[in-house]
């Protein structure tokens, strides 16, 4: 029986507790497992990388891509855990277990007001935070060679050093249900996330809107398409872009990005024929239309005032990004707006419910921020305020009375990826051959405990 070697997670971890049990898992197994400094964020926060195991096929696992998704944290934790007390997955694996700890600690860190809880849609709305897409590690607009983050850069380099069989990017779903994205399909993989999911009353996510085009390999798993260069809407809404998720293919590596549901919804997989999909996305696209006419108004209103609030910039730059895409993915919806070149896939219950919680993830995320810039500001003459407040409650009461969204406590989160992860890396390492180590120089041979006030 599995134990845990520290005390359970009952909510996220920070960036700093990250860090510290991380070290303290070293400290108790310092034979088996390594804690090495790999990069360091625009901030000056350090990218730690937990390795537990010494085989030679390598698995890379990645936490925190976006800032405002932190199972991963936790999910991680929980796969060095296991990785330490099941020689299954390490010996006789013949692998090595790469964990980094958070790949975005500074967004992370700028979302820890809603993080320790109590959680609930308001105030994580009130309080989220995700950069602008350009400042997102894991894409590369340019490709790689012109990668200008520093934690792009060092995941890189990861890829490039470990050359993984297999590479995990945790993601979190804050309204919907749970997904898989794969580069490289690994069959059976539908039927693990299924039971899962089942056991954990987690509810799988069957049309998830950036996978409307994609093939799918099974319900709720998906088949990212190869990348290609796109514009900003482009990469926002189909994620078929060039991307950290991509650079390891050439060394064989099958990439899985795991998301996993913070508020769960029932409806994104109900699999069935609605009754008339035109009427519901065309309320679905009206909505979005008005709610970001809405948004722009506001915007224009308190531009004046907020553009010298302290981290205006960082806070204004998501908000351009998400009102950019909001009248093109209306379109892309709407079924009087006749898209020779691409029209809508055939659509079930769940996409149609998957793509009413998309625009309205779209108007809640601008509206917070856009109630972080005011009070940034600290006057408000334009009396905005009040009406972002009226609207995050009003677009927040209706994910939860009219989509039914009802929170997963943090432990059956980090349950559900750990699980998925496991059975990726079960299902990859069938047909990984053996590999030479890592370059990893002096294996222990560095400070175990992290310097976390660096």
């Amino acid at each position: 029986m599995w134990r845990c070697a520290l005390p359970p997670l009952l909510r996220y971890p920070t960036v700093d507790e990250l860090g510290a049990r991380a070290a303290s898992l070293v400290a108790r197994h310092p034979a088996d497992a390594r804690l090495r400094r790999v990069g360091t964020s625009r901030a000056g926060s350090p990218l730690w990388l937990l390795s537990v195991g010494h085989g030679s096929r390598q698995a890379l696992v990645v936490a925190g891509p976006h800032a405002n998704e932190p199972v991963g944290g936790g999910t991680v934790l929980r796969l060095a855990e296991r990785a330490l007390a099941d020689p299954r997955l390490t010996a006789g694996a013949d692998a090595t277990w790469n964990l980094l700890l958070c790949l975005d600690p500074d967004g992370l860190r700028r979302n820890e007001g809603w993080l320790r809880g109590p959680y609930s849609l308001d105030r994580y709305f009130r309080k989220f935070f995700r950069p602008g897409f350009g400042e997102q590690p894991e894409w590369l607009p340019d490709g790689a060679q012109a990668a200008a983050l520093p934690e792009t850069r060092t995941l890189l380099a990861l890829q490039d050093e470990l050359r993984p069989f297999l590479q995990c990017s945790l993601h979190g779903v804050d309204v919907g249900g749970g997904f898989v994205e794969l580069t490289r399909d690994l069959p059976g993989l539908a039927r693990h996330v299924a039971h899962t999911a089942a056991e954990l009353h987690i509810p799988r996510e069957f049309g998830p809107y950036d996978t409307l085009y994609w093939p799918c390999l099974g319900p709720a798993v998906y088949r990212i398409p190869p990348p290609r260069r796109g514009d900003l809407a482009a990469a926002i809404t189909e994620a078929a872009v060039e991307s950290t998720w991509y650079h390891p293919h050439p060394y064989g590596t099958v990439t899985a990005v795991v998301e996993a549901p913070m508020w769960g919804v029932a409806a994104v997989e109900d699999a069935g024929l609605p009754a008339d999909a035109a009427v519901v996305l065309r309320t679905v696209s009206h909505t979005l239309r008005r709610d970001a006419l809405l948004l722009e108004d506001v915007l224009a209103r308190i531009r004046p005032y907020v553009s010298d609030a302290p981290d205006a910039a960082r806070l204004l730059a998501p908000v351009e990004d998400y009102l950019l895409v909001c009248p093109g993915l209306a379109d892309a919806w709407d079924p009087d707006v006749t898209d020779t070149a691409r029209p809508l896939p055939p659509l079930s219950a769940g996409h149609l419910a998957a793509l009413r919680i998309a625009g309205r993830r779209l108007a809640l995320r601008t509206a917070g921020l856009l109630h972080q810039l005011v009070i940034r500001a600290g006057t408000d003459p334009a009396g905005a305020l009040p009406e972002l407040d009226r609207l995050i409650d009003l677009w927040c009461a209706d994910y939860r009375d009219g989509c039914g969204a009802r929170w997963i406590p943090v432990p059956r989160q980090i349950e559900y990826q750990s699980r998925v992860v496991l059975a990726a890396f079960e299902l990859a390492a069938r047909h990984a051959p053996a590999r030479s180590r890592s370059g990893e120089p002096g294996w222990g041979s560095e400070a175990a405990v992290p310097m976390h006030r660096e």
